[in-house]
């Protein structure tokens, strides 16, 4: 099932998503169904509708957890913060740094390189405390696209990722959560203006996100709405004020979004 979070204009809405692409309907909510049983109000929206706009599916209710280097090519075209490490480096982006389908990437002014990266996002569902592997598709809500936007330059000569990982805008989110997917080997590619820069599968990834989820709720409890990014393919790509991003996760969709610079 796909549940989008979208505006007519007013308060963000939440629905179901049907139909094949390029004909697809809003069935709409009464609620937002992470939290409450949301019922289908009668009210059917075209997707393509003028005034419909999709809005991020979810706002981490606390934070996004990512992890770094768990694919080993792209560990590989990083060298110079070396190989693949037993266990996936982690970083927080915070709920700040969150857009969706189609609003901007607003690059830094601080940064000449940012690149970008595509990842599988796993929503958290229910409150997710030292969970096994085993266990830890209950607490699983869904997934969606992400991409992890990265100052290239500001990763390589600073040891903190900060300033190169959090800024506003440098985690769009979407089309919308998939609330069954097939996790463990689905395709991802992203693509600059059409042009496919990466190309990747979840099945080269070192750590699955059953793994995932239960090694970082051995660190932190993990929220309902909460997300973690499970790592890029090899193709990172600067990209630049103009450009337009795709992200495309097989069973899932296509998130896209322009990029400007502002003087």
């Amino acid at each position: 099932m796909r549940i989008a979070r979208f505006t007519t204009g007013n308060e963000p809405r939440y629905a179901i998503v049907e139909g094949e692409p390029g004909t697809e309907e809003l069935v709409v909510l009464s609620g937002d169904p992470m939290y409450i049983a949301g019922k289908p109000t009668g009210e059917r929206l075209p997707l393509n509708a003028d005034n419909v706009r999709l809005l991020a599916p979810v706002i981490p209710r606390s934070k996004a957890v990512c992890l770094g280097k768990n694919y080993e090519a792209h560990a590989k075209e990083m060298p110079y913060r070396g190989p693949a490490p037993e266990v996936p480096m982690l970083f927080l982006k915070p709920n700040t740094a969150v857009i969706g389908p189609d609003d901007p990437i607003v690059l830094p002014s601080y940064s000449q390189d940012p690149q970008l990266e595509a990842e599988l996002a796993v929503v958290i569902g229910r409150l997710c405390k030292d969970v096994s592997p085993e266990g830890a598709e209950d607490y699983i809500y869904g997934f969606t696209c992400a991409n992890d936007v990265t100052a290239r330059d500001l990763q390589r000569r600073e040891d903190q990722w900060f300033r190169a990982k959090a800024f506003d805008t440098s985690l769009p989110l979407g089309p919308w959560i998939e609330t069954e997917l097939a996790h463990d080997e689905v395709g991802i590619t992203s693509r600059i203006n059409g042009t496919p820069v990466q190309t990747g599968n979840t099945s080269d990834m070192l750590m699955d996100v059953m793994n995932a989820v239960s090694m970082v709720s051995e660190i932190v409890t993990l929220l309902p709405g909460d997300v973690i990014l499970t790592g890029t393919p090899a193709g990172v790509t600067t990209v630049h004020h103009g450009d337009v991003v795709e992200i495309d996760i097989e069973g899932i969709g296509t998130l896209r979004n322009p990029v400007i610079r502002r003087d």
